[in-house]
């Protein structure tokens, strides 16, 4: 250091550094901490939640207010300003037909030519000339009389007997009497302001000022600036400059510090939680990527060796075979069931007809011959409900009777 800033002893040094680093050392270790934790959010929160408001923005509030203007109010909009430009040209259309043509071609015309015309003609071919004939009478009978009796009466009276005077007076009495007036004060201001100036200084000023330079400055400057100089140059600003080396020395060591507890702490959170997820994370990896192989393996498998070969042997083997055996086997025992079905049931139809043949003989042996029937006109069926014995309305209900008995 110079000779103005010596070096302050070991005394003042080391406790200011001691206790500057005790307070510095917490403050810089919560600093860290909140910047790593401000960092740390920053990445983790508060960017994928802007990110999301942004998508979410987007989506919800800029896409639809795009939609709806580019779909619903553009379109209205346009259709707005047709129809208000149909408006304004049919509203210019009317106040023109109701104020412009009734103006040009109504009241511009009868204006004109009944108004304007008679009056133009009025004022060239009568009143013109009647004003001029006016205008020379009052200059020949009264503004030239007046004129004649100003300059020839009023001013000359008003010069001669106001004017003049008061030059004389002016000229000959008031201004010496000025003049001497104003020497008078002029010399009179003159030795008041030489009096006046030293009679207050010496009042007023003198006295203060050597009270100021002769009892004041030396108890000031002696009492109390050059002990507060050597104070501050002597323990202020030595202890002051130390305190900021201090600070600023602390500081970097704090952050040293903090810089070392917070690798111990990454370390150890790396090696007690890290490093295992990590593991857990790449076994996890591992096996999902063989489980998708081994998927695939069985899938290839599943395809090659079972899918495949089943439709080539059901394509090339069961569905020859069962066409075969469909037209070898099925369809001649089909054909031969239905034949055999037909003529059962034709043998079942031939021995009814003989028990009914061998039942009426019998009966006809043990009765007799049955009557003839005559012939007759066919009886339509009375109307039944089907299901039920309510009659339809308006119909005859049937007998309870057969065909065979009936006859």
């Amino acid at each position: 250091m110079s000779l103005e800033n010596p070096t302050p002893p070991a005394l003042i040094r080391v406790p200011v550094r001691i206790v500057v680093l005790v307070a510095v050392l917490p403050v810089r270790m919560a600093w860290d901490a909140l910047a790593a934790g401000g960092r740390l959010l920053d990445r983790a929160l508060l960017r994928p939640a802007g990110r999301g408001l942004e998508w979410l923005f987007d989506h919800a509030v800029v896409l639809p207010a795009r939609w709806l203007h580019r779909r619903l109010l553009a379109p209205a909009g346009r259709g707005i300003a047709i129809g208000a430009g149909w408006l304004g040209r049919g509203l210019e259309w009317l106040l023109r037909a109701a104020f412009v043509w009734p103006w040009r071609y109504v009241v511009v015309p009868v204006a004109r030519y009944g108004v304007a015309v008679p009056a133009g003609w009025l004022y060239r071919r009568v009143l013109s000339p009647l004003g001029a004939g006016c205008l020379f009478l009052l200059e020949k009978l009264v503004l030239v009389p007046l004129a004649a009796l100003f300059r020839h009466v009023l001013a000359p009276l008003f010069r001669y007997g106001a004017a003049a005077p008061a030059v004389w007076l002016y000229r000959r009495v008031l201004v010496p009497l000025g003049e001497g007036l104003g020497w008078a004060f002029r010399q009179a201001g003159r030795g008041l302001g030489r009096l006046l100036p030293r009679l207050g200084l010496a009042l007023f000023v003198w006295p203060w000022a050597g009270l100021w330079r002769y009892v004041v400055a030396p108890a000031v400057r002696y009492g109390i600036v050059l002990p507060a100089g050597w104070l501050w140059k002597r323990v202020l600003a030595p202890v002051g400059r130390e305190a900021r080396d201090a600070l600023a020395l602390c500081w970097r060591v704090a952050g040293f510090v903090s810089r070392a507890v917070g690798r111990g702490l990454k370390w150890l959170a790396w090696n007690l939680l890290g490093r295992p997820l990590v593991h857990v994370w790449h076994g996890l990896r591992w096996c999902g990527r063989h489980l998708v192989h081994v998927w695939r393996g069985l899938r290839w498998c599943g395809r090659h060796l079972v899918a495949r070969p089943a439709a080539r042997i059901r394509a090339s083997v069961l569905r020859p075979a069962g066409h075969w055996v469909r037209d070898a086997l099925w369809a001649p025992a089909r054909r031969a069931a239905v034949e055999a079905g037909h003529a059962a049931k034709d043998a079942l139809a031939s021995a009814r007809a003989a028990v009914r043949k061998a039942r009426r003989d019998a009966r006809r042996a043990l009765v007799g011959a049955a009557r003839p029937v005559e012939p007759r006109e066919p009886v339509a069926a009375r109307a039944r409900t089907l299901g039920s014995t309510t009659n339809v309305s308006g119909a005859v209900p049937a007998p309870e009777i057969s065909l065979r008995k009936r006859g």
